[in-house]
């Protein structure tokens, strides 16, 4: 009986030391991937400044071809708005819209993930010699979650950043052709 005891009791003690750990950990999770692309900064501004040729780039698309998207708002810009919706839970369903558009260098997105909140997205966009550098930024925010802050520590980058490297890549193919 002891030895139930003193189990219980560690691992209660456990729970409370990591929950409490948890509130030292970061509450914003940032994620940034770049590439260099054989394009003008012009040419890949006008591509991410509309979501009419995402899903040639997106490293979603290929997850579920059959997920339904639609497009409100003007076609390109700041109110630029995409919607998604998914039966598979590794694309989910949500929305991304263009928050601001500064030609050709910068363009930030809100991104609503049904059933999980707010996340930002930026793309910085710099000529370098012989292209375009390309940086793609992702950061959300978790307030008090301590899972939250838990699984962004430990997870966020590998899982975010490995899809931003495909979708850079895709991106890169698509404005080398």
């Amino acid at each position: 009986m002891k030895f139930l005891k003193y189990t219980v009791l560690t691992i209660a003690a456990l729970a409370i030391t990591l929950g409490l750990a948890g509130f030292l950990l970061p509450s914003t999770v940032q994620v940034q991937r770049q590439i260099m692309i054989k394009a003008d900064a012009q040419t890949v501004y006008t591509l991410l400044n509309s979501y009419q040729r995402f899903n040639e780039w997106s490293p979603w698309y290929d997850l579920d071809p059959n997920a339904k998207y639609s497009y409100e708002g003007p076609s390109e810009g700041v109110g630029a708005k995409m919607s998604w919706a998914s039966q598979d839970p590794n694309v989910g369903s949500g929305s991304q819209d263009i928050t601001e558009s500064v030609a050709p260098s910068l363009i930030r997105t809100h991104l609503y993930f049904e059933g999980q909140g707010d996340a930002y997205a930026a793309f910085r966009i710099e000529p370098v010699e012989g292209g375009t550098q390309v940086t793609w930024e992702f950061s959300t925010e978790f307030g008090n979650d301590v899972v939250g802050r838990w699984f962004g520590v430990l997870m966020f980058d590998s899982l975010i950043g490995a899809d931003y490297e495909k979708g850079l890549s895709k991106m890169k193919q698509v404005l080398e052709k």
